[in-house]
């Protein structure tokens, strides 16, 4: 049985509460009609809530290391490192550290579900914004490539007055497409994108895992860092229809009626199979991968997002000192 794709209109399962928290709820966020005022609404709120938590000043965490040049300070050597490779090298902090990103946003039909009053692609959209908007902050080079079955737009990665307007205006073009089809546009990102630097691709992953193995390993051999967000609506994950309906295929145009009780394991079973040989690939490929669910507040994403990097900066720095 094939992952059915939804068409929206679904009512949407009841969501637990966050109570006591300051995180924003995705339905009031998505209220917001200004995709580029949604994000630095959750920057702002990522940094309130960081700097009430534990991990207040992790960003100060170092995360590459590069060879001495003459003038450099010498308080960031590591003599440890020294030790045991008799080079110098200087220890590169996260606020000095400039990042080349570029955002591969799925806006294919089947991201056009949704079961709380927005969608798939809102959600992802919202998150790429997100993203971008971060790290401009932060002085690095964002770039964009919006796909369905063919790339969309492209914005190259830059750094300059207007560039993060003119990246916000292009999430918010409506998507005409109807099928996925990944392997184009990752095709196109090694084209387009020579420079070694960040890859975040934003995708329900309703696709073929085995379509996508051989375009990825093609990104990280290039020497890209690469992370995939797939995202999927609460009912995609749970399947929490009750009654019996006719669900259609928003890719195919195909309708089908489904007695919920009837699939609902077999469903899962796939989901999770599916799921899981994405991940396998992931980690194959050295891909960090995230699952979202669309009701999970995106200041936690964005937190995943950032610890997910440390957290591979410090396995490298560890595997340089071996």
């Amino acid at each position: 049985m094939a992952l059915p794709q939804f068409s929206p209109g679904v009512p949407v399962p009841a969501q637990s509460s966050l109570k006591g928290s300051s995180l924003i709820d995705p339905q009031a966020l998505m209220s917001i009609k200004s995709l580029e005022l949604r994000a630095k609404h959750v920057v702002e709120g990522f940094w309130n809530g960081l700097h009430r938590s534990p991990y207040h000043g992790f960003s100060v965490e170092f995360t590459e290391y590069r060879q001495y040049s003459p003038g450099d300070d010498l308080r960031y050597l590591d003599w440890q490192l020294y030790a045991r490779t008799d080079r110098y090298y200087i220890k590169k902090f996260e606020d000095e550290t400039n990042l080349r990103c570029h955002l591969l946003v799925d806006n294919s039909r089947s991201m056009h579900y949704g079961s709380a009053g927005y969608t798939k692609a809102e959600y992802g959209n919202t998150l790429a914004a997100t993203l971008s908007y971060f790290l401009y902050q932060q002085g690095d080079a964002i770039g964009l490539l919006t796909f369905d079955e063919q790339v969309r737009n492209y914005l190259p990665a830059r750094h300059r007055t207007g560039h993060l307007r003119q990246l916000m205006l292009a999430l918010e073009s409506p998507a005409a497409g109807t099928a996925t089809d990944l392997s184009g546009p990752l095709k196109r990102i090694l084209e387009l994108v020579t420079k070694r630097g960040m890859l975040v691709l934003v995708t329900d992953l309703l696709a073929p895992i085995e379509t996508l193995h051989k375009n990825l390993s093609g990104l990280t051999a290039s020497g890209h860092e690469v992370a995939l967000f797939q995202v999927l609506d609460p009912v995609e994950l749970h399947f929490t229809f009750e009654k019996a309906v006719v669900f259609r295929d928003v890719e195919s145009g195909r309708d089908l009626f489904i007695e919920p009780r009837d699939i609902r394991k077999e469903y899962l079973a796939k989901l999770e199979a599916h799921n899981a040989a994405a991940k396998k690939m992931c980690h194959e490929l050295g891909i960090s991968f995230h699952q979202l669910s669309t009701d999970r507040p995106l200041e936690l994403v964005l937190f995943d997002f950032l610890r997910s990097r440390m957290h591979r900066s410090k396995t490298k720095r560890r595997n340089m000192s071996n």
